[in-house]
């Protein structure tokens, strides 16, 4: 099973950068899209379906903002709206399916660049996200949460991580939340397949169009599983050279 993790930026400018081409080229059985920035309607849903894919959509209210969706070729058992915090769930941050025993969460964390008030509610969103997490385990053990975290964990998953000591998405807090979130049973799939690897990231600022030429970026896009999950990791990685987006595509493939 190959299971995709992507924030497309906007699914709609996605798709005409070539994102069904893509698929059409690149066999993908779980496509998990964060920033849809889009409703269901929005978009020719067909443009998915025929290609084999069930969908399940979560909208923020606010229209083309947030947002996250669920692609699979396996007919979800059950589908979950959001995790039951109200702030979350209106902005659409949060899918869940379940296929078999296996359940897969797409979230979309909150940044916390455009201001103290958004990184006070990213803390209080990371806290919220990790006690819902702590309870769905304990129904359902085998969970993959795939999204963008909008944290780089390690100084390895940052190009510059002094320059950067200061900035949302590094900060020593944000960072800790990782440690704890991964020793409480979690595993990061890529450093688990690849835990040397330097220079591997799946954002570049759209501010500076060189950085991604120049591979200047940050490794924010994670795919973790519960420990239960471990021994099934055939591979994972990070596929930068696919530019439908300001992010690039991450996978796992499960035996």
């Amino acid at each position: 099973m190959r299971i995709v993790s992507y924030n497309v930026n906007g699914i709609r400018a996605a798709i005409k950068k070539g994102l069904i081409e893509w698929l059409t080229e690149y066999p993908v059985d779980v496509l998990c899209i964060q920033e849809t920035k889009a409703s269901s309607t929005d978009i020719d849903l067909a443009l998915f379906t025929e290609l084999g894919y069930h969908v399940a959509w979560y909208p923020a209210e606010k229209k083309g903002y947030s947002g996250v969706a669920i692609f699979s070729k396996k007919k979800p058992s059950n589908i979950i709206y959001g995790n039951g915090h109200g702030m979350s769930d209106a902005e659409g941050r949060v899918i869940r399916v379940d296929l078999g025993d296996l359940t897969i969460i797409n979230a979309y964390f909150p940044s916390g660049t455009s201001g103290d008030l958004r990184q006070t509610y990213k803390y209080q969103w990371l806290q919220e996200f990790a006690a819902w997490l702590e309870v769905l385990r304990k129904e359902r053990p085998n969970i993959i949460v795939a999204g963008d975290y909008n944290i780089a964990h390690k100084e390895v998953d940052i190009h510059d991580p002094k320059g950067n000591k200061k900035s949302s998405g590094f900060l020593p807090e944000e960072r800790e939340w990782m440690d704890q979130f991964l020793n409480n049973g979690w595993i990061d799939s890529f450093r688990k397949v690849h835990p040397e690897k330097l220079h591997a990231y799946s954002w570049w600022s759209q501010r500076f169009p060189s950085v991604r030429l120049q591979n200047k970026g940050w490794r924010i896009d994670y795919l973790c599983v519960t420990e239960t999950l471990g021994d099934k990791i055939r591979n994972a990685d990070i596929l930068p050279d696919v530019k439908h987006s300001d992010h690039c595509p991450i996978l796992i493939e499960l035996k």
